[in-house]
């Protein structure tokens, strides 16, 4: 396991103001000798840098799927599986699958297929909680599409949650990349969505717990 490259700073600060939150701690007990206080706000700074370094984390995954699989982007769970209109790029119906994050998941985001990145697009938005119906249009968001060697094309999109503030993606338009490749992460509390053809087979339910890197979504088929 690693940390992400997103968190050194945010970590940083963090552990130098709760550092003073402890020494400030110290001396409140020193003058009180209210020990019960001392260890409850000890506790405390203890859970918060746990669920900050946490947060960050990025563990060591392999990543072996067949060449028309469909990975998982992100970890989190499966909260639509639904035929929706789509009408940023495509304009036409496809099957959107929509994992939500909480801020214990992993918040790395991984490309689901390999192929070429055909479009890529920042909203400014709202923060609406993820899972709210409006999310996938009204919130702050990234959208990329990429397309499969066999001519097929899937579009991902990383949503902004409520507590979500900060969309990172790392690719451009006509880049090259490969099922597995980080190409972006969302910080604290989120979604991604994924668009897919109407004939792709799909191979998990809705409240699946799913894992990037690990979980297979469904097979692209050929054209």
């Amino acid at each position: 396991m690693k940390i992400h490259r997103e968190g050194f700073v945010i970590i940083l600060v963090s552990l130098l103001i709760l550092s003073g939150i402890q020494i400030g701690n110290y001396f409140l007990y020193l003058y009180t000798d209210w020990l019960w206080l001392y260890i409850l706000l000890s506790l405390g700074v203890v859970a918060m840098v746990y669920l900050i370094v946490q947060f960050f984390r990025v563990p060591n995954r392999s990543c072996n799927f067949e060449e028309n699989d469909i990975m998982c982007p992100a970890d989190g769970k499966v909260v639509v599986i639904e035929e929706v209109e789509e009408t940023e790029y495509f304009k036409d119906k496809r099957i959107q699958i929509s994992i939500f994050m909480s801020p214990l998941n992993v918040h790395a985001n991984y490309n689901p297929i390999s192929g070429i990145i055909k479009y890529v697009k920042y909203h400014p938005g709202l923060f609406l909680v993820a899972w709210h119906p409006k999310s996938s249009t009204d919130n702050e968001r990234s959208t990329l599409v990429t397309q499969h060697k066999n001519g097929r094309e899937v579009l991902f999109r990383q949503i902004a949650g409520a507590v979500a503030r900060r969309i990172c993606f790392y690719v451009k338009q006509e880049d090259q990349v490969k099922t597995g490749d980080e190409f972006g992460f969302i910080k604290f509390g989120s979604r991604i969505d994924l668009l897919l053809p109407l004939d792709t087979t799909i191979d998990i339910k809705i409240g699946d717990k799913v894992k990037a890197k690990m979980t297979k979504i469904g097979e692209l088929k050929a054209k």
